[in-house]
C-alpha cells in the first residue's frame, strides 16, 4: 500500500518553531522515489540536528549507494529539536523523512549512523516519535529493523536493548548485502517473522543481534561471558572493510542543503584508515587497514562532485590527509585545475609532521588563507611518547614558524586533557608551548599581530584501543588542570593575550565515558534520562551533568555498580569487556602491550606507522583478509577544458 507523506499536518507547524526549514526537504540532488516500487525502504538517520547531519559522509555514500539500486528506496530522518517534537507529540505527527515526509515507522529498515555517543537519547526520541516501541524485545513484523553502525557501534552494548542489529566498519557493501537478504526473505513470504530475518542477518557473521547473546556477570559487577542463546550465531562477529576505495566514488551527486550546515562543501574521502597508532585514538584502530584512493579517482570525484553541487570548496577528507603518498600532487593538480575560479580546497587539522608549506600554499591558492589547525595532543614531550604522537617541541616550532614566516597569522593547536599518567605540570606545559609558538612567531615575522589558539577536550578512553583499559581521570581533577593552565595564561603579561583559550568541562566527558565503555546496563541509564527530558546531550545548552549522574545512581544501584565503576575504574587485563565479541581485527594482546607500553613515561615505546616499516603484527590485515593499499600511482591530474584561468 502506499504510504502518505504527512507534510500537509506538519506545515501547519512549521511557523511556530525555530529553522522551519531544515525539515522541508527538496535539497539539491535528495532523491524522492515511487514507495509501490520498491520491494526494501530504508530511512537512514543521523541522531542529531539536521545542520549537523546533512553534511554527515557516512548518510550521504549510503543514501546514494542505496538509491542507485533497483528496486530500493532510501530516505533521511534527523533528530527534530524539543520545540517540534513538542508540537508533533501534541497533534500526533510521527518522525518523519524530509525527502518524502513519510513516516518512519513505515520503513523496512530504520538504519542509525553513532558517529558519537551522545546521540543516543535523541535516538530514543525518534523510536517514540515513530511509533516504534523502544526496546527490540517489543517490536512486531510491522515495525522496522532498527541497525546501527558508525564508530560509536563499535560498542552497542549501552543501547543493545534498544537496537535489533548492529554492522561494524564500512557500511557500502554491507549494506547491499542487507538489502539484499532482506528483498529474498520479502520475496520468500518473511518466513520465521521477524526472527526469521534476524536470524539470516546473524547467520552472515557479519551482522551483531544483540537479542541472540546471553550477558552473565560475576558476583563484583565484572561480565563473565557473552554467549549465543541459539544455533547457527557466530561467537564474534567482524567488521566490513571496502578494499577498493576508486570502485565506491561516492558521494557522486552530494546533498546541498537549504538551511545552514556545519559543512558548506564537497568533500572527497581521499583515503581510509591511519596506521599513524596513536594510542588514544579510536578512529585511527578501528579503520585499519590504510586504503587511498588515487590521485586520479579523487581528481574525477571533485570535477562531478562540483558538477552536481556548486559548492566552492572541496575538503580533502581523511584522519590524516596530509599523509596520502600523492597528497602534494593532490593539491597542486586540483589548484592549477581550478585556478582563477573561487574553488577553494581544505584539509582537516594536519599533523605537524606531515605539513609543509608548500602543500599550504597549493590549498589555499585560490581560496581565502585562513588559520592552520594542528593537533599536538599532549602539552610535554612525556605526554607525547604516553600516546604515541610522535612529534617533538622543535618540529611543532619549526613548522609554525614557516607558517607565520610565508603569511599566515592566526595557529590553532588542539590538546587533550586528563590523558593516562598525566599530572598537572603535563598540561601546563601546553600554555609554555603556546608561549613559544607566539614568540617564534613574533621574532620571524617583527610582527605583533602573531595570535595562538589554544583547545583542550577532555580525553575519554575508548574501546578497541590500548587505552581501552585505563581508568578514566575523574571531572573534578581534569577541570581543576584547565583552571591552572587558564590562571597562568591569563597572568602572562608578554604573550597571554595573543594566546586564546578554549576548552571543555570534564563532566560531558565523564558521561561519554560511561557510554562508550558501558555495557547492557547502562540502558536503563539512557533511558532513565532519555524520560527525564534529556535530548541533544552532545549540545552545551543542553546537556545535564546531574541529570545523566541521578538517573545513572539510580539505574545502576541494584546491580552493584556506579558512575565511578564505568569510568574512573581501571580494567584488568583478562577483564571481559563489553566489546570483546565485536572484531575490529585488533589483536587483543598486542593491545594490552601497546598500553603496556605506553606506561614509561619518558621512555614509553613508540611504534612507527607501518605503512613505511615492518608490520607491528596489530592482527588486523591477516585476520580480515585485508592489506594496506597506498601510492604512488606516478599519475598526474590533466587540466580540465571546461575550467579555464581567469
Amino acid at each position: 500500500m502506499p504510504v502518505e507523506s504527512i507534510f500537509g499536518r506538519l506545515e501547519e507547524l512549521l511557523p511556530r518553531v525555530a529553522k522551519p526549514i531544515q525539515y522541508v526537504g527538496g535539497e539539491l540532488n535528495s532523491v524522492v522515489k515511487e514507495w509501490d516500487a520498491a520491494e526494501v525502504r530504508w530511512a537512514l538517520m543521523y541522531p542529531d540536528a539536521y545542520e549537523v547531519g546533512v553534511p554527515n559522509q557516512g548518510i550521504q555514500i549510503l543514501y546514494e549507494v542505496l538509491n542507485e539500486r533497483e528496486g530500493v528506496l532510501a530516505e533521511r530522518t534527523y533528530a527534530v529539536w524539543p520545540d517540534l517534537e513538542a508540537l508533533m507529540r501534541e497533534h500526533g505527527v510521527p518522525q518523519f523523512t524530509v525527502d518524502a515526509h513519510r513516516p518512519v515507522g513505515a520503513f523496512d529498515v530504520l538504519g542509525v549512523s553513532f558517529a558519537t555517543e551522545m546521540g543516543y537519547t535523541n535516538l530514543l526520541t525518534a523510536l517514540d516519535l515513530a511509533g516504534v516501541p523502544l526496546h527490540a524485545a517489543d517490536r512486531t513484523d510491522e515495525h522496522p529493523v532498527v541497525l546501527a553502525g558508525g564508530h560509536s557501534a563499535f560498542n552497542p552494548e549501552p543501547v543493545a536493548d534498544f537496537l535489533d542489529a548492529t554492522v561494524l566498519g564500512d557500511g557500502e557493501e554491507i549494506a547491499l548485502a542487507v538489502t539484499e537478504l532482506i528483498r529474498e526473505w520479502k520475496r520468500e513470504g518473511r518466513p520465521g517473522g521477524r526472527d526469521g530475518l534476524l536470524e539470516r542477518l546473524a547467520a552472515t557473521g557479519g551482522v551483531y543481534v544483540p537479542k541472540f547473546y546471553d550477558v552473565s556477570y560475576h558476583p563484583d559487577g565484572r561480565i563473565a561471558a557473552y554467549t549465543p542463546n541459539r544455533p547457527g550465531v557466530p561467537w564474534r562477529v567482524a567488521k566490513h572493510t571496502v578494499m577498493d576505495l576508486d570502485a565506491w566514488p561516492y558521494p557522486k551527486r552530494p546533498l546541498v542543503p537549504l538551511a545552514e550546515s556545519v559543512h558548506e562543501r564537497y568533500s572527497v574521502e581521499i583515503f581510509r584508515g591511519c596506521t599513524r597508532g596513536c594510542r588514544f585514538c579510536q578512529a585511527g584502530m578501528i579503520t585499519r587497514p590504510v586504503r587511498e584512493r588515487s590521485l586520479t579517482t579523487v581528481g574525477d570525484m571533485v570535477e562531478q562532485g562540483l558538477k552536481a553541487s556548486g559548492f566552492q570548496e572541496v575538503g580533502l577528507l581523511s584522519l590524516s590527509s596530509a599523509d596520502h603518498s600523492e597528497i602534494g600532487d593532490i593539491a597542486k593538480g586540483l589548484a592549477d585545475r581550478y585556478e582563477g575560479t573561487n574553488t577553494g580546497l581544505s584539509l582537516p587539522s594536519t599533523r605537524v609532521d606531515a605539513f609543509n608549506i608548500d602543500l599550504a600554499n597549493e590549498l589555499t591558492r585560490n581560496g581565502r588563507r585562513s588559520g592552520l589547525t594542528f593537533a599536538p595532543e599532549g602539552g610535554s614531550e612525556r605526554m607525547r611518547r604516553v600516546i604515541n604522537k610522535m612529534v617533538t617541541e622543535d618540529d611543532l616550532i619549526r613548522t609554525v614558524t614557516a607558517a607565520y614566516a610565508a603569511g599566515w597569522r592566526q595557529v590553532k593547536l588542539y590538546f587533550m586533557c586528563g590523558l593516562p599518567t598525566e599530572t598537572d605540570d603535563d598540561v601546563l606545559q601546553i600554555g609554555r608551548l603556546a608561549t613559544e609558538v607566539i614568540r617564534a612567531g613574533r621574532e620571524v615575522t617583527g610582527r605583533r599581530d602573531i595570535r595562538c589558539t589554544v583547545s583542550i577536550g577532555g580525553f575519554v578512553p575508548k574501546p578497541q584501543t590500548p587505552f581501552q583499559w585505563v581508568g578514566q581521570t575523574h571531572h573534578t581533577v581534569v577541570d581543576a588542570r584547565l583552571r591552572k593552565l587558564r590562571d597562568t595564561l591569563r597572568a602572562d603579561k608578554q604573550y597571554g593575550r595573543a594566546i586564546g583559550f578554549r576548552y571543555h568541562d570534564g563532566e560531558p566527558s565523564t558521561i561519554e565515558g560511561l557510554l562508550s565503555r558501558g555495557d547492557r546496563r547502562v540502558g536503563a541509564v539512557i533511558e532513565a534520562v532519555w524520560a527525564d527530558g534529556g535530548r541533544f546531550d552532545g549540545w552545551s545548552e543542553h546537556f545535564s551533568y546531574q541529570r545523566w549522574h541521578d538517573c545513572a545512581e539510580r539505574a545502576l544501584a541494584p546491580h552493584g555498580v556506579d558512575l565511578d565503576w564505568f569510568t574512573t575504574r581501571e580494567r584488568e587485563r583478562d577483564e571481559v569487556l563489553p566489546w570483546d565479541h565485536l572484531d575490529a581485527g585488533l589483536d587483543r594482546d598486542w593491545l594490552w602491550q601497546d598500553w603496556q607500553d605506553a606506561l614509561h613515561g619518558e621512555d614509553a615505546v613508540e611504534v612507527d606507522d607501518c605503512r613505511w616499516t615492518p608490520c607491528y603484527d596489530c592482527g588486523v590485515c591477516p585476520s580480515m583478509g585485508t592489506e594496506i593499499q597506498i601510492g604512488p600511482t606516478g599519475r598526474k591530474l590533466l587540466p580540465l577544458s571546461v575550467v579555464g584561468k581567469g
